[in-house]
């Protein structure tokens, strides 16, 4: 498609162009493509990130909700009672 373009840029010019002129006509029609698909892009991107947050989102409010955290903390809290009244360990009594 981008050489169809080139070919009618060329066909006009009646001087041989040269392989730089070539280039940049073809680097020319490449960015007008990219600006044409750019709103394309951007709706794409704006889809995946949306998506991605919101699977975030739900797996740590599915974490927070299933762990409960205020039990954990209850039983972290239980087993630091029992290992102060054990004592410290030490090699006489491991």
């Amino acid at each position: 498609m981008a050489d169809k373009g080139m070919e009618e840029v060329l066909a006009e010019t009646a001087k041989p162009l040269t392989q730089a002129q070539k280039n940049l006509i073809k680097r020319r029609l490449e960015l007008e493509q990219w600006r044409n698909n750019t709103q394309k892009l951007r709706t794409r991107n704006l889809i995946t990130g949306l998506t991605i947050g919101a699977f975030v989102l739900g797996m740590f409010t599915y974490t927070i909700v299933s762990v409960k955290q205020e039990r954990i903390m209850d039983e972290i809290d239980e087993e630091a009672k029992i290992f102060v009244m054990k004592g410290p360990r030490t090699g006489a009594n491991s």
